[in-house]
C-alpha cells in the first residue's frame, strides 16, 4: 500500500470515529468486517454487531482520535498505525489521554479487519 494513500484512508476513518456518527463509522467497514479492541471481549463481526457496539460506545464516551504514525504493509492493503486519543466519560469526569496502535486490513477503501490495542487500565484510571 502506498504510504500517502494509507494516511489519507486512516485519517478518513478516524474522522468518522471522531464524528461519533454510528452509520458514518460503520460505512468505513466491509459487511463482513472483524473488529477487536480491549473492551469487546472477542471479535465483533459484521455491520450489525459493529453497529450495536458503536451505539453503546458512543453513548458512553466523548472521544477524539488523531493519527501519530502510519506503517503500510508491503504488498497487501492496510497497515499498522499509532494513534492518540482523548476519552471523556459522557456522564462527566476526567479525560483520559491514551496512546495505542491499530492493525488495519483493507478491502478496497474499507476496513475488513481492525484490531485496536491500548492499555485498558489507562482508561479505567489505573
Amino acid at each position: 500500500m502506498d504510504r500517502a494513500k494509507g494516511i489519507e484512508l486512516t485519517e478518513k476513518i478516524l474522522d468518522a470515529w471522531n464524528s461519533q456518527d454510528v452509520e458514518r463509522t460503520v460505512a468505513c467497514y466491509t459487511e463482513d468486517c472483524v473488529y477487536v479492541d480491549p473492551n469487546t471481549r472477542g471479535a465483533v463481526e459484521g455491520h450489525e454487531a459493529l453497529r450495536r457496539y458503536l451505539t453503546k460506545l458512543f453513548a458512553r464516551w466523548q472521544m477524539h482520535w488523531s493519527l501519530r504514525e502510519f506503517f503500510p504493509f508491503g504488498v497487501e492493503d492496510g497497515g499498522a498505525f499509532l494513534w492518540h486519543a482523548s476519552l471523556t466519560p459522557a456522564a462527566g469526569g476526567p479525560t483520559a489521554e491514551i496512546d495505542g496502535m491499530a492493525l488495519a486490513v483493507l478491502r478496497g477503501a474499507r476496513l475488513a479487519r481492525n484490531e485496536v490495542y491500548f492499555a485498558r487500565m489507562t482508561v479505567l484510571g489505573g
